[in-house]
């Protein structure tokens, strides 16, 4: 790993662990606040509703400052407003800093990309990107586990003080170990907006919402899969949890590698397509433990496993904003979050079991590799416009 991809790796730590870590907390920040669970789950729609808004306007507002100040400013505000959280004297203060505290979010895994992907040695810009989202999964495996039996141990407020501390230590490597870089942006927020009249965009945008909320349909109701049909006993969730997360840790680095060896999108059919087949297998065979935590693990690598595809093909797609465009897929990540959850819990209301996620998530992510296929057939055609045959030779369009 080099020096400079470090402090990516610290940020992508922090967010991973703040974002994740509530889904432990809630019973706790419930019985402190005195409110429901369900009330208190509206934290985590407050963080996800601050990285959609967050990630595209952050990111167009410094449209002429240099990256490295960027992350610099993105990760003073993900501190304060974890900071703050540790210190909320009532749920809607905490609502609100956790708002705040996931406009950062998408905005820093944006920039972050394209600083990383600019650092990669030569035919390696997947894997560099790999390694700040080995913070994310850094997270998954220990620090929100911890953070989990802190908060249950102690106090959630330790949690959150935890999480600005990660922040602050990001801050120092940020300074010391991020080079400058020029602005190096093409255009205004005008000329790069104008990306988003592509058909390109949409469909990755599609594919990272739709596809990966397949994951999300599939993990949002793991705990009952693991207890009523896999009949774990409820206290070896967290250890399946991490099990998912080892996945998603040797997932990231696989999905960097393939990335950087095969086209990225034709990655992400390959993978989709193979999260599609997995989560069918899990319906069919969740009854049998050691099957079930096989495929946990699988599933969790393959979901973690194409963050770093998608985002070299949004960056290497926006061309002249690549930025904005590496800022919203992960805007689009949080909406395949809340959407995966939603249609996943319909056939559970419905009263067709806890295996039936499985099957929503499939079809999502089978979507997911529709899209993949419609932009590869978009990129041939638009190979195939750039030369026109005339008497034999091609003359460029």
């Amino acid at each position: 790993m080099k020096k400079s991809l470090i402090p990516l790796t610290l940020g992508g730590l922090g967010i991973g662990t703040t974002e994740f870590v509530m889904m432990g907390l809630l019973p706790d920040i419930a019985k402190d606040f005195q409110i429901s669970i369900p009330v208190a789950g509206h934290l985590i729609s407050a963080y996800a509703l601050g990285v959609v808004i967050g990630a595209p306007l952050l990111v167009a507002l410094s449209s002429n400052i240099a990256p490295k100040k960027i992350l610099l400013a993105l990760m003073a505000m993900f501190t304060i407003f974890n900071a703050l959280s540790a210190f909320a004297p009532n749920n809607t203060f905490l609502l609100i800093s956790r708002l705040l505290s996931g406009l950062p979010h998408g905005a820093f895994f944006g920039v972050g990309s394209v600083v990383a992907s600019r650092l990669a040695d030569e035919g390696k810009k997947a894997q560099a990107i790999s390694v700040m989202f080995a913070g994310l999964t850094i997270a998954n495996l220990l620090t929100v586990p911890l953070g989990t039996f802190i908060g249950h141990t102690y106090s959630w407020r330790f949690t959150f003080g935890i999480v600005a501390i990660i922040g602050l230590t990001t801050l120092v490597f940020i300074q010391l170990w991020l080079p400058k870089m020029p602005v190096n942006r093409a255009g205004n927020i005008k000329t790069e907006l104008q990306f988003f009249k592509k058909t390109e965009a949409w469909l990755i945008i599609l594919i990272t919402a739709i596809g990966t909320g397949g994951l999300f349909a599939w993990i949002s109701y793991i705990a009952p899969l693991m207890t009523e049909v896999s009949l774990f006993n409820a206290n070896q969730v967290p250890y399946i949890l991490t099990l998912a997360g080892a996945g998603m840790v040797v997932g990231n680095i696989i999905g960097g590698m393939l990335a950087d060896k095969i086209n990225p999108v034709k990655a992400c059919v390959a993978l989709l397509t193979a999260m599609t087949i997995s989560l069918i297998i899990t319906f069919f065979i969740s009854e049998n433990q050691i099957l079930s935590l096989v495929l946990t693990f699988i599933i969790g690598a393959l979901s973690m496993a194409i963050a770093a595809p998608i985002q070299i093909l949004m960056i290497s797609t926006a061309k002249d904003a690549e930025m904005l465009g590496a800022s919203v897929t992960q805007a689009a990540f949080n909406i395949g979050n809340a959407l995966g959850a939603f249609f996943g819990g319909l056939p559970i209301a419905a009263g067709l079991g806890y295996t039936s996620p499985a099957i929503v998530g499939a079809i999502m992510a089978f979507l997911g590799v529709l899209f993949a296929w419609l932009l590869i057939k978009k990129q041939q055609g638009a190979v195939s416009e750039q030369s026109i045959p005339i008497e034999g030779a091609l003359l460029p369009n």
